[in-house]
């Protein structure tokens, strides 16, 4: 059985990648597993998800702690796992340290991923933030300056300029007629 697709968005918190992935699961014409960093977290024990656990998890999203390594890298692994066993799989992420981007790079770069780039302006996010009133604010300031830095992408949308079903159709378009994804191949290659 050939490997699945995976559609590997990267952004802040509040840039939309989590309305993005409901869109994109409905309009897709294959099933897509959610199986990114927000399915993920609900996984944890409920003292981890409140503080003080959550510092023991990921901080701010701008780093991982003791518990959040292992947590991260189980991350990656389930969704090249997923794959590998023919599921086309859409994960969100907010890859802020290198070493997630270098482990993301080698897993998937034998795999069909088309690595996305979700950006935003940082007082659009910040605004997002404070509406939403479900995130610790402060966190798109702090992932703003390290969510794209160790990055290179097959696609990025700005998602202050198109809306979430403006950005999953750039995305199936480009799935369906642009070029070979080659990023995270390329990413791994660099790492090496």
């Amino acid at each position: 059985m050939p490997p699945g697709q995976i559609i590997l968005l990267n952004g802040a918190s509040s840039a939309g990648k989590t309305s993005l992935i409901k869109i994109l699961q409905d309009q897709l014409p294959e099933p897509y597993l959610d199986a990114g960093l927000d399915r993920f977290l609900w996984m944890l024990p409920r003292r981890y998800l409140d503080r003080p656990g959550w510092d023991e998890v990921l901080g701010l999203m701008d780093h991982a702690g003791p518990v959040g390594k292992p947590f991260i890298s189980g991350l990656h692994h389930s969704i090249a796992a997923l794959s590998l066993a023919g599921n086309n799989v859409l994960a969100d992420h907010v890859l802020v340290e290198p070493a997630w981007v270098h482990e993301c790079a080698r897993l998937f770069a034998g795999l069909p991923a088309l690595f996305v780039g979700l950006r935003c302006p940082l007082e659009v996010l910040e605004q997002r933030e404070s509406q939403r009133g479900d995130r610790t604010l402060g966190q798109a300031r702090t992932q703003f300056p390290l969510v794209h830095a160790h990055s290179l992408y097959d696609l990025e949308v700005d998602t202050s300029l198109a809306g979430p079903a403006d950005c999953a159709a750039q995305i199936i378009q480009h799935l369906q007629s642009g070029p070979p994804p080659t990023a995270l191949r390329r990413l791994a290659e660099s790492a090496a």
